[in-house]
């Protein structure tokens, strides 16, 4: 696995600093909010515009002071580059310069030279914590301050009053804005509850919670599970539930003639305690057009921090595949003697149109292929490449009416506990990882695997013998399994390199392995999440692989490199899984935050966040040509979404359990699922991707109406005796291959 040279590795800082700030789709934008909400009424409302005024000074004050820092601590070159990046003028740092810096413009400038140094360091070293809980859930941010917005004191009996008298107006709209006002009963009734304990009222609390929370929408009922625990002010303090509440705004999409009735009702009644929890806890995506339906609203809600914002989802994503090589495809014998009978060299042209034609022209929506450096082809790339084509013109054609075998492997007597599995993409291997912290390796083919010979050994083999390659192999090493050990905990994600001579595990103890499956021993331990690493993978075209874990941060990583390229941060709970794209340039990952968000590789920026499953995430899939995303989770669904417009256009239903795996056919036609309800279920997805209107995408509003069609789309369900399946592969002919661990 060759090194990449430059590009990602050597990146610039500045782009850096800009991804890591970008990378997070739901900070609080105080901006934002300023635009997305008109002022509050009543007595209230000069202090909603002021706030929304002091956000640039806010924003500079914090950046002075950030440079401050850096050239206290003789950082000299690091302050140079974020001046520039910041564009402020060299004597910014000096205490006039604060007064004439141009970017917080004239309202703040006055306040920017008022600020003392020292008080703009203090806010820093406050504010470095908060950036450090990334990195684990200890090292939260300063508590007091994020619960101090709780602080407000309003009368407590009248939360109650306020609250029934929000549901009752509710309930009276007409039916078409009553759906979409009913969205903010959650958010309202988490924060209201969660002011009065942080004041003490414990009483109150208990009987608001106990009044309201049976009104919640089903699939909030684990989080108020967590909710019903705090209360007391003690328990608020190091919670992560609460922090992500009041941390992260609520995204609500309510459309302007709603928004205004909820707007007006608020005036006539004075309602400041509810309009306050809006203005700074709730961000409202306002739309113009027709008020979504329940079923459009229940489709996108359920996330731990409500919708994704309409502008999350606008960047433009290359979701187009890579240009193929051009690799002569040799004549098999068969061939030659077809061709010295008849003169005509008749198969070699068909064959090479079959693969070549896809890769002979650019897609439009396809990235460059210098976007980002992927390692160049070796020898024995080119030989799997021409492998490879050569079993495609042997592929199967699946539809409804050829649908595919299925080939089940089931670990028996599996008292380790099974908890990951991975094929190799030709089929030939298979390995599994367990909850006694080992990784075991199988043969699936009558070649058994074999350990390359000792150093003194491979110093007599003729080096020039066309055969090179089984005689550095060790016969007396051969065995149909192998057994790796080095982790100290539960092995949760496994992935194989595609030129299959490297294994990744990753684990409970925080650390992901790179395995030679030439010597079956650890080469490197990457060390970089403080805890669980749920799951890994390898790039399409190896190299570079990705993690996610308990830390709620992905990292991006290359082989050759001991510290991530990148870290996407954003998400608010676990990541529990994470998939490449065909194209190696962008990275989806599933979370317990019940979201799913596409991050680009080059730059480390979130462009799609996708909600509506109800429960965590735990499997995704890419179909073969990079349009399509599927996503299955604890709530029994697969959601199918379009990548460029960054929409949801289906679901499916029919599994009872957890989906734990998905994946398509190599040419997608066909979309399998398995469950920990021990089946395996095949959907049509050509159909239900084909039967889309791409016209009604384009709509401002982004309201896609789902058909209730899963009895149409699925192709079979096909059920184990009792075992849950954890993994799908289809083989490069199409045949179906299951797995997981027999469950007696």
């Amino acid at each position: 696995m060759a090194a990449v040279q430059g590009g990602l590795v050597d990146a610039v800082e500045e782009k850096n600093l800009k991804s890591e700030t970008a990378a997070d789709g739901l900070t609080n934008n105080s901006a934002n909010d300023g635009r997305a909400l008109s002022t509050s009424p009543g007595s209230s409302s000069s202090s909603g515009s002021s706030k929304a005024a002091a956000g640039p000074p806010e924003d500079q004050q914090t950046l002075l002071a950030v440079l401050q820092f850096l050239r206290k601590n003789k950082l000299t070159e690091s302050v140079e580059i974020l001046r520039r990046e910041a564009g402020l003028p060299e004597d910014s740092l000096d205490g006039k310069g604060a007064d004439s810096s141009g970017t917080g413009g004239a309202a703040g400038s006055g306040e920017l030279g008022a600020v003392d140094a020292s008080s703009l360091l203090s806010r820093v070293t406050g504010s470095a914590s908060q950036a450090s809980s990334k990195a684990g859930a200890e090292d939260q941010p300063d508590v007091n301050v994020v619960l101090s917005a709780y602080s407000q004191q309003g009368d407590p009996a009248l939360y109650e009053v306020y609250y029934s008298g929000l549901k009752k107006f509710i309930e009276t709209v007409l039916d078409c804005h009553r759906a979409e006002l009913s969205q903010v009963f959650y958010p309202l009734f988490v924060h209201m509850y969660l002011e009065l304990v942080y004041n003490n009222h414990e009483s109150e609390a208990k009987a608001f919670f106990e009044k309201f929370s049976g009104d919640q929408e089903c699939y909030y009922v684990d989080d108020l599970r967590v909710l019903s625990g705090l209360t007391k002010k003690e328990h608020m303090r190091g919670n992560e539930t609460l922090l992500d509440f009041r941390t992260s705004k609520f995204v609500l999409r309510i459309s302007r003639d709603s928004y205004q009735l909820l707007k007006r009702h608020l005036q006539e009644r004075q309602n400041n305690q509810i309009w306050n929890i809006i203005q700074e806890h709730l961000y409202i995506d306002i739309f113009d057009g027709m008020p979504r339906s329940k079923s459009q609203i229940d489709a996108m809600s359920g996330s731990l921090a409500g919708e994704a914002k309409r502008e999350a989802n606008k960047t433009k994503v290359y979701y187009g595949l890579l240009k193929e090589p051009e690799i002569e495809l040799p004549l098999d014998d068969e061939d030659e003697e077809a061709e010295n009978e008849e003169g005509k060299p008749k198969k070699k042209k068909p064959k090479k149109d079959s693969m070549g034609s896809k890769s002979k022209k650019q897609d439009p929506n396809a990235p460059s292929q210098n976007r980002i450096p992927l390692p160049e082809l070796k020898d024995s790339d080119k030989l799997d490449k021409i492998m490879y084509m050569k079993e495609a013109t042997k592929r199967i054609r699946l539809g409804p009416d050829n649908l595919p075998s299925i080939c089940f492997y089931s670990f028996l007597n599996a008292y380790q506990g099974l908890t990951a599995v991975d094929f190799t993409d030709d089929s030939s291997q298979v390995a599994g990882g367990f909850a006694d912290s080992t990784v075991r390796v199988w043969s699936l083919t009558p070649k058994k695997l074999r350990k390359v010979k000792s150093a003194a050994d491979l110093n007599l083999i003729d080096k020039e013998s066309d055969d090179v390659l089984e005689r550095i192999m060790d016969e007396k090493t051969a065995s149909e399994s192998k057994i790796l050990y080095g982790h100290s905990g539960p092995v949760y994600g496994i992935s194989f390199s595609p030129d299959r001579n490297y294994l990744l595990s990753s684990s409970e103890d925080g650390t992901i392995r790179l395995w030679s499956l030439q010597t079956f021993t650890c080469l490197v331990g990457y060390k970089g999440h403080n805890y669980p690493v749920w799951d890994t993978q390898f790039s399409p075209h190896g190299y570079y692989f990705v993690s996610g874990g308990h830390d709620r941060v992905a990292r991006l990583w290359a082989t050759d490199h001991y510290q991530p390229l990148r870290m996407f941060s954003g998400h608010l709970a676990d990541i529990t899984c994470t998939r490449f794209h065909p194209n190696s340039n962008y990275v989806a990952t599933g979370s317990s935050d019940r979201t799913i968000r596409l991050w680009d590789v080059l730059n480390g920026n979130c462009v799609r966040i996708f909600t509506g499953h109800k429960g965590p995430i735990h499997a995704l899939a890419f179909s073969n040509n990079g349009k399509f995303l599927a996503s299955g989770a604890t709530d029994g669904r697969v959601l199918l979404w379009d990548i460029g417009h960054g929409l949801m256009v289906g679901e499916l239903k029919g599994h009872t359990d957890t989906i734990y795996s998905l994946k398509f056919s190599r040419d997608s036609e066909i979309l399998a699922s398995g469950s920990m309800d021990n089946t395996v279920r095949l959907w049509d997805a050509t159909k239900a991707f084909d039967d889309l209107e791409t016209d009604d995408f384009t709509a401002a509003t982004g309201h896609i109406h789902l058909q209730d069609n899963s009895q149409e789309l699925l192709l079979g369900t096909y059920m184990s005796k009792s075992t849950p399946v954890i993994h799908l592969h289809f083989t490069r002919r199409n045949l179906l291959l299951a797995a997981g661990a027999y469950n007696p």
